[in-house]
């Protein structure tokens, strides 16, 4: 045993010793990369940690944290309905909008790719718009009005579908389903980006080499040939998915106000954002994003494992 451990602290020795070797020879590499390296640990790493450590204080910023253990989350998972309701509405919508924009925005990319260049440049910022308008909420707002002056109020009397207008925007059965559709409209983002990217630089020979070994039609071609070779893109799409869908926030507070009525498009990141910036406690925002944090770790994991099976 003393010389199974003795072999162990030689060989891990070696292996340091050989590692700094290796780092010294690539010192240059190692600098040109501090730059990167120190903004990522600043912004990321740190907050982060200081998220999860926070998340077993009781913390509102006027007061020195106070270690308090796992009680912000037996709270959150016991005590706290409207927590609970988010979860719900937050996986609602991640389960429809993330799959369904994911598959949009990669049918749209594979379209638009098929289009001439000067075409496919315009379909490409028409497709994109909606992502980065910052005014779309405004615009979504005015067709969903709960008067007669809103586009869709309006436009049912006038077919003699209703007789009043419906409040769209404050009715809990419809608020949820309104914002799906806008988040839905605004998916086509980075994903989308990558796609197009991703298509353009498949190699053009592989098609006609698979012509040749028994491809017969562009579902065969997109199965065997343009998903393998878009992976990398494949996995950032899905990445940039799951990250819009679990951190919807903004729309459900532009469209539906907040608080929403009876909290019915209540969302965890809201759910945060209510405890983080309007009661300034910070330890339970600080365990509600450190569990949003581990369900989107797991979720991109399993998506991962998904996307590796593509073309095998």
């Amino acid at each position: 045993m003393k010389e199974y451990l003795q072999k162990y602290v030689t060989l891990r020795k070696h292996n340091f010793r050989v590692a700094v070797k290796k780092a010294k020879r690539a010192k240059m590499c190692y600098a040109f990369l501090a730059p990167y390296a120190i903004l990522f640990t600043l912004f990321y790493i740190l907050p982060v940690c200081s998220s999860i450590f926070f998340s077993f204080t009781y913390y509102n910023i006027l007061e020195s944290p106070r270690f308090i253990g796992l009680q912000n989350y037996i709270s959150l998972i016991l005590q706290d309905d409207i927590f609970l309701k988010g979860v719900k509405n937050t996986f609602m919508i991640a389960v429809i909008t993330g799959p369904l924009g994911y598959i949009m925005s990669f049918l749209f990319a594979w379209l638009i790719n098929e289009l001439p260049r000067w075409i496919r440049t315009i379909a490409v910022v028409v497709f994109y718009a909606p992502s980065i308008a910052g005014n779309v909420f405004v615009i979504f707002s005015v067709f969903f009005r709960g008067d007669a002056y809103g586009y869709v109020n309006a436009l049912l009397i006038e077919m003699g579908l209703i007789d009043a207008p419906i409040l769209f925007l404050t009715n809990p059965d419809y608020m949820l389903p309104i914002c799906m559709l806008v988040i839905l409209w605004m998916s086509l983002g980075m994903g989308f980006l990558s796609f197009v990217a991703g298509l353009q630089g498949v190699d053009r020979s592989q098609y006609e080499a698979g012509c040749i070994d028994g491809v017969k039609n562009r579902w065969q071609e997109l199965w065997f040939i343009t998903l393998p070779n878009m992976k990398p893109m494949l996995m950032f799409g899905a990445v940039m998915a799951i990250t819009q869908s679990f951190g919807v926030c903004d729309v459900t507070m532009a469209l539906c106000g907040y608080p929403s009525t009876d909290y019915a498009a209540r969302t965890v990141v809201t759910h945060l954002f209510d405890y983080g910036f309007s009661r300034f406690e910070m330890g339970y925002a600080s365990a509600i994003a450190t569990m949003l944090f581990l369900v989107m770790i797991l979720c991109n994991k399993a998506i991962q494992s998904l996307l590796r099976r593509v073309g095998t």
